[in-house]
């Protein structure tokens, strides 16, 4: 073969290798030629030598701050980090002793380290709320159910007969004035409603907390209700199959939805309503109820709700409130009215012919 040809394939071959070279360097020198990129070459490379614009940067970087290489029991006044952070970063710094008096305390508060810690417990605040509602609604509800507790003897042998009442109710045996002086049946329904209404009553004064927390103390007061009541069906009523308990739970749900408009339009239009909503979920509408008991019942929820009220928010999530007993508000229900004394008259008026209340000159 003559040598030009031989020249020829030698060209050819080199111009491929050149070619490839430049394609596999053509990103590279667009990234570099383009002129919009305003900021410097990064400062970290994979290339084992750095640029000079690199160099320089390195070179520029700020030093640590002094404090930080301080230990973190440390504390340090304000003029000391000063004079620190004046002197040259490679200066040794003594170690600092605590200084006294107000300027401690300042330098404390003004501290980096106390703004964390501000941070994090605000954070944790919010994040550990739940865990201590739920521990405190646990035993808000346990004294809410003690009102009105009952056994039934019959429960813990599976072969007696536990007795019924004429609803085909398991009748227990109950003590305290829910039971020995209303003369209330001791069942699972009444037990429910009475601890309903103390449960209403908290919920009264849960709604008086911020927003962004009285939903989740509402929640674990109800949630914790509805544990003590299957508990109470499967270890006093021997109620087995979940699916009775859950019929029986969502009932009780609903019974809990009407017992707060019910009593909430009860506080708003005044005794009268609330008395007509107690008799209708205590007493289950019985005509033939001492209506001195519902009146009872009445002044004890006005009491309670004032006594309430006088708590601070502190105070009710603390878990440390006790109900009393209704039976001491008799003497002031049995206090005659002066309105009983004149059926013709009204506070500051009398009344007219058709019921027309007519303003006293």
């Amino acid at each position: 073969m003559p040598s030009s040809a031989l020249c020829t394939a030698c060209r050819q071959a080199l111009r491929q290798e050149v070619g490839q070279l430049r394609r596999a360097q053509a990103p590279y020198q667009a990234r570099a030629n383009c002129p919009k990129i305003l900021n410097p070459s990064r400062p970290y490379t994979t290339r084992h030598s750095l640029s000079a614009a690199q160099a320089n940067i390195k070179q520029k970087q700020p030093a640590p701050r002094p404090y930080l290489a301080v230990p973190k029991t440390s504390r340090i006044a304000p003029q000391t980090l000063q004079k620190t952070e004046q002197s040259s970063p490679a200066a040794k710094i003594p170690p600092q002793s605590p200084p006294k008096g107000e300027s401690a305390t300042a330098a404390f508060l003004e501290s980096p380290t106390r703004s964390i810690a501000k941070e994090l417990r605000k954070r944790a605040t919010n994040t550990t709320e739940t865990y201590v509602a739920y521990g405190v609604c646990e035993k808000l509800v346990k004294e809410c159910a003690r009102q009105a507790d009952y056994t039934i003897p019959q429960a813990r042998d599976k072969n007696a007969e536990v007795p019924k009442t004429k609803d085909d109710e398991d009748l227990g045996v109950g003590t305290g004035w829910w039971y020995e002086t209303l003369g209330l049946t001791p069942t699972f329904a009444t037990w429910s409603q009475i601890t309903f209404l103390h449960m209403y009553l908290l919920n009264c004064r849960l709604r008086c907390f911020q927003p962004a927390h009285a939903p989740t103390w509402q929640q674990h007061l109800l949630d914790h209700f509805f544990y003590l009541a299957e508990d109470r069906m499967v270890v006093i009523h021997n109620i087995e199959a979940n699916f009775v308990r859950q019929k029986y739970l969502k009932d009780m749900y609903m019974q809990w939805r009407g017992l707060l408009a019910g009593y909430d339009e009860g506080l708003v239009n005044g005794d009268a309503v609330l008395a007509t909503a107690v008799w209708r979920n205590i007493f289950k509408g019985d005509e033939g109820v001492d209506f001195r008991g519902v009146a009872e019942i009445v002044s004890y929820m006005r009491g309670v709700l004032k006594g309430l009220e006088g708590l601070s928010d502190g105070d009710v999530a603390s878990g440390e409130v006790f109900f009393g007993n209704p039976g001491q508000e008799r003497d002031e229900v049995l206090v005659r009215s002066g309105l009983m004394d004149a059926p013709g008259q009204l506070a500051g008026g009398t009344v007219e012919a058709g019921g027309r209340a007519k303003a006293v000159k």
